[in-house]
């Protein structure tokens, strides 16, 4: 009988195999200092020539200082913050939407990008509840889903259901777009995953599997 002999792979394939794990560990480094640096260097450009030249500690160097232009706008965010939470603060945010709202296409912008702001920047308990699988757009085609809360007045009494949930499908790897759907509790399965994990198995493509107990 032939025995089945296994073939070392020869000096290409290791020096191959070597340098494809060493890209897998070394290219996310490289990308996220480039995506930090480049991040700096698009806030120093843009903050550092508003600043005073007497403040600007470059004047007196002799060179630009790298992260002057982001330090100066997180004071300035800060400072903004502070001031917003006053009477006189609050008083001229109130001001200043007023006069927004009498404006047509620069309202439609400002709300829109308010939204999206409060929606990433404000910590608050709305938020998803949970990841969940929901069978869309079709029976037998299962998507993940998120659930955002039970659903409440008028969509409710319309459909006429007592357990809706209100479920976003987000779009894969866009998570930010996708479909709004009110489905009957019954019909969605819950995950133990949590809504980071699914988040990123939706950003991925399915490539970012979660760990599962049953899978080990």
């Amino acid at each position: 009988m032939k025995k089945n002999l296994k073939l070392k792979p020869n000096i290409f394939q290791r020096i191959r195999s070597n340098f494809l794990t060493g890209l897998v560990l070394i290219a996310p480094i490289v990308l996220t200092l480039y995506l930090v640096w480049g991040t700096i260097n698009f806030i120093d450009e843009k903050v550092v020539p508003w600043l005073p030249i007497k403040y600007n500690p470059s004047t007196y160097i002799g060179k630009d200082l790298p992260g002057l232009g982001v330090l100066t706008f997180l004071l300035f965010t800060t400072f903004v913050g502070m001031v917003a939470k006053g009477f006189l603060g609050r008083q001229l945010i109130k001001f200043w939407e007023t006069l927004v709202g009498r404006t047509p296409i620069f309202r439609s912008i400002y709300n829109a990008v308010k939204q999206i702001a409060e929606t990433v920047f404000t910590k608050s308990d709305q938020t998803f509840q949970s990841a969940c699988l929901v069978e869309y757009p079709r029976k037998g085609i299962w998507v993940v889903a998120f659930v955002s809360t039970q659903s409440k007045g008028e969509i409710k009494t319309s459909i006429g259901k007592k357990d809706l949930l209100t479920i976003f499908v987000p779009t894969t790897p866009n998570p930010t777009s996708g479909f709004l759907l009110f489905i009957p509790k019954n019909d969605v399965i819950m995950l133990r995953m949590s809504v980071e994990d699914a988040a990123k198995l939706v950003i991925s493509a399915g490539l970012v599997v979660p760990d599962h107990p049953s899978s080990k």
